[in-house]
């Protein structure tokens, strides 16, 4: 018996991962042909793995549970023992991924401190690089994240910085979880297409990640490309991290659907964090950053700079949820609309005119 009261929907804006699977994408899941995937036998996995590294011009991919074993994969197939890789201190690689490589690999990092930007500064980079010398680590690989933190790393930097790295003898790996993100950005701004854009990008590295369950919207996944013999090493270290899955097709079939239908429409993300921006303008408390993409940061400051975790249990009583890890961080995503995202700006102009 219906109670006249009507349920305001919730307005998740904590991360772009806790999207569900459109109607189609079930669908597509429902009707994925499979097989298992450890005998390699899965053409649900056969067919993605091919997908993406032909969109991004590679030989081979590996589909991964996740991002993160994604990346320890990479790292691992890098490098051996003793060596290092380079790093920015904000990449999940380093910062957020349990320090796998050194836990599980006994691989070194050598973090960074990033420019405003995002990026790594040549010279650092470049100084950073160890001698052929008993005392050091081997430097084996320079790690990049696009984008890092909701930012868009200059194209020219991005080839600056891997033939740097060629030049020094190093391999690269692109920590592309939000490559298509970047790509967006950069299509918008130079007036192409994003999957040209993710490809060129992709190109000037060795090895990239992509993550399916970001701003993609699937549920599960990641794929790791590069070489074929690359992609043999990494696969041999995918098993050893217990990432052999068996019928893994009804999940790859959403990351296929994903890479058909959700990419294009990533600009409606980023448009809506530019809305959200926009809303938050001239509150004297808040000093906001401005989205590259489809992630917006907010810093408290003044007399509000302690009331973070005020503001945050204020929007969750309000129906809408954000982070406040290190940064108060709003993310847009396929679940996300213009109407959920003026609700939060409301919230959070009501909290401060109190």
């Amino acid at each position: 018996m219906s109670t006249g009261q009507q349920t305001t929907a919730l307005v998740d804006l904590r991360s772009d991962t806790v999207t569900q699977p459109t109607a189609a994408m079930r669908a597509a899941m429902l009707a994925a042909p499979l097989g298992d995937d450890v005998f390699g036998g899965d053409p649900s996995v056969n067919a993605l793995q091919s997908q993406i590294a032909g969109l991004l011009g590679f030989e081979a991919a590996l589909f991964m549970p996740t991002g993160t074993q994604s990346n320890l994969c990479a790292i691992l197939a890098h490098c051996g023992r003793g060596d290092e890789y380079i790093v920015g201190q904000q990449q999940h690689c380093y910062r957020w991924e349990g320090g796998g490589a050194a836990v599980l690999g006994s691989v070194q990092p050598q973090p960074i401190e990033h420019a405003p930007d995002g990026s790594l500064p040549l010279a650092r980079i470049e100084a950073e690089i160890k001698p052929d010398d008993a005392h050091f680590a081997r430097t084996r690989l320079l790690a990049l994240e696009n984008t890092l933190g909701g930012k868009l790393l200059p194209f020219d930097y991005v080839q600056a910085a891997t033939q740097l790295a060629a030049d020094k003898g190093l391999l690269r790996h692109l920590d592309g979880a939000r490559l298509f993100n970047a790509a967006t950005a950069q299509a918008e701004a130079l007036g192409t297409d994003v999957y040209d854009e993710a490809r060129r990008i992709a190109q000037c590295f060795d090895s990239v990640s992509v993550c399916f369950s970001k701003g993609l919207g699937a549920p599960v996944g990641s794929a790791l490309c590069g070489s074929r013999e690359f992609i043999l090493r990494a696969h041999r270290v995918r098993k050893m991290a217990g990432g052999g899955m068996r019928q893994a097709g009804v999940l790859a079939a959403a990351a296929s659907h994903a890479l058909e239908h959700h990419v294009r429409r990533l600009r409606d993300d980023h448009a809506l964090a530019r809305q959200l921006a926009q809303g938050l303008a001239g509150i004297p408390a808040l000093r906001v950053e401005p989205p590259q993409s489809n992630i917006v940061f907010v810093d408290l400051q003044g007399q509000a700079a302690d009331q973070g975790a005020a503001l945050l249990a204020h929007l969750q009583s309000q129906g809408i949820l954000a982070t406040g890890l290190y940064r108060l961080r709003f993310v847009t995503h396929l679940d996300a609309d213009a109407d959920g995202v003026a609700r939060a700006v409301a919230a959070i102009r009501g909290f401060f005119a109190r």
